[in-house]
């Protein structure tokens, strides 16, 4: 028996024939909004340097030139989800786009880090637009069939961005300013919105949810306040301090009464009844857990290479090609992996391989050969290769097609929201750890100096460089106390790494069985309903 209903396509042949075509435009929007992080994580080392080469940023500074761009982005991407829904998800992706490129023109200009700060997170508003309706045009330009491939393609160009980022970066530092990472963006961005108004069909729900003001703003709020107290704690080097428990106390109050509203709302911005679905709920804490741990580690190995291992900008994104170059490689295939061993086993496996690659970065030091650090980092590309694409697929099939802004919009903020307190919390165990280290070394220095010097290692280095041959002595300390601090910082995120493991172990679905012909036609109407 068939059902030929059952099996019509729900797509206009017409997108159906440049489907690809649209793919690599999303794909365009994708590279630009990811490619601005990884530029950026090789770019610190430089803002971080004193006026006219940098900004003088120091480490809480650029912590929050990171996380201003993650936390703007995080708490708006359910309102961009829903209003992609609603108005357009088209027309969403163009303005956003624009927004983009316009913040990364002021950013590019920036003269002190409080002004970088405030134009990241303009970036972030046009890029929370961005990101949701990537993944949602995709739903709606794909059959269910070829969704797991393009999907998979799509996890694919993050791991393009993240070779061309530091690369591009790279060499962008050698021949010109810091701001030219930024000014970059604006090129691509003409580019890719004069392709979508050319090839890009607009898509929206046809039973959209209303905005919700008040989630946004407990969100936003509820975040910024925890990852502030985060923050503070390790640049104070002490959490017990009354304004770092303040602010993390606020923050998770805050973001506990967005929690309990949303419940309440009849139209809220977090479908909290998503979460009842194990599978689901496994899924989004599998990749909050792996960018929790990946950016923290990322933001220390950009110092490690460069600070203590004496390699230029260029070098330092190069030698992150590996990561990248297993993305590409493993993103598009991991599908395959899934079909013979299935979700559960698939990402439990590249969970337990990124804890074994951080556990590798506790066991580095100034002397220890690159071709090890090179054989790390494609591991770690091809451990998040096989998490990111199975758990995208899995949120993304577990709502209806016309949900696709909303699934999208939840993944990515988990993502975000996991990766911004990757870099608070580990980034403040990096600086504590580091200034414990060094303060006995910095007895000589005057008291303001010794401050100054203690906040991390390039401003250890920094304060050496102005003493001249007197301050060579504070060079080999710096580099010992950072060698520990990352070696610290590194089992943190093994741990964080274990944890996702265990979740995905308990609850990812295993192999599925092969439906029966009847139970094969019973599923292909409940997809198209």
């Amino acid at each position: 028996m068939t059902t030929p209903a059952a099996h019509a396509p729900r797509i206009p042949e017409a997108v159906h024939r440049r489907r690809w075509a649209i793919l690599g435009v999303l794909m365009l929007s994708l590279l630009i909004v990811v490619l601005d992080n990884s530029i950026l994580n090789v770019a610190i080392k430089t803002i971080s340097t004193p006026a006219p080469t940098g900004l003088g940023a120091t480490q809480s500074e650029l912590e929050w030139a990171i996380n201003a761009y993650t936390l703007v982005f995080a708490g708006l991407l359910f309102t961009a989800g829903l209003l992609g829904d609603r108005v357009g998800r088209k027309k969403v992706l163009l303005g956003g786009l624009a927004v983009f490129g316009v913040g990364s023109a002021l950013a590019a200009e920036s003269g002190s880090p409080a002004q970088l700060i405030a134009f990241r997170a303009l970036m972030a508003l046009g890029a929370a637009f961005v990101m949701p309706a990537t993944l949602a045009v995709l739903m709606n330009v794909f059959e269910r069939e070829e969704q797991p491939k393009a999907i998979g393609i799509w996890a694919g160009g993050v791991g393009l961005a993240i070779a061309i980022g530091p690369i591009t970066g790279g060499l962008l530092l050698d021949h010109f300013w810091w701001g030219s990472v930024f000014l970059i963006n604006v090129p691509i961005v003409i580019l890719a919105i004069a392709l979508m108004m050319w090839l890009v069909p607009d898509s929206r729900d046809p039973s959209p949810g209303r905005v919700d003001p008040v989630g946004v703003v407990l969100s936003v709020v509820g975040l910024v306040l925890l990852v502030y107290g985060i923050i503070k704690g390790g640049e104070l080097a002490d959490f017990t301090d009354v304004t770092v428990m303040s602010s993390i106390a606020a923050g998770v109050v805050i973001l506990a009464a967005f929690i309990v509203f949303e419940k309440r709302s009849d139209h809220p911005s977090l479908d909290v009844t998503y979460f009842k679905n194990k599978v689901f709920s496994a899924a989004m804490a599998a990749i909050a857990l792996v960018f929790f741990a990946l950016m923290g580690v990322t933001f220390f190995s950009v110092f490690y290479t460069q600070s203590v291992r004496g390699y230029s900008a260029l070098q330092s994104g190069l030698l992150m090609l590996p990561l990248a170059a297993a993305q590409l490689i493993f993103a598009p295939r991991a599908r395959l992996v899934v079909d013979r061993f299935g979700n559960k086993a698939t990402t439990t496996g590249g969970l337990l391989l990124i804890a074994a690659t951080l556990g590798a970065f506790a066991t580095f030091e100034a002397d220890t050969p690159i071709w090890i650090l090179e054989v790390v980092f494609f591991l770690m590309g091809a451990g998040m290769a096989h998490i990111m694409t199975p758990t995208s697929v899995v949120i993304m099939q577990a709502l209806p097609r016309e949900k696709a802004g909303s699934a999208s919009a939840l993944s990515n903020t988990f993502r975000q929201v996991g990766g911004a307190l990757g870099i608070a919390v580990l980034g403040s165990v990096l600086s504590t750890a580091y200034r414990t280290g060094i303060e006995d070394k910095l007895g000589a220095l005057p008291a303001g100096l010794r401050d100054t010097a203690g906040e991390s290692i390039e401003a250890t280095l920094g304060v050496a460089a102005k003493l001249g041959p007197r301050g060579q002595a504070l060079v080999d300390p710096a580099n010992d106390a950072f060698l520990h601090a990352m070696h610290v910082t590194a089992l943190g995120g093994v741990a964080v790494a274990l944890v996702g493991a265990v979740v995905v172990a308990l609850f990812l679905p295993g192999r599925p069985k092969e439906p029966q012909q009847g139970e094969e036609e019973a599923q292909l109407v409940a997809a198209s309903e």
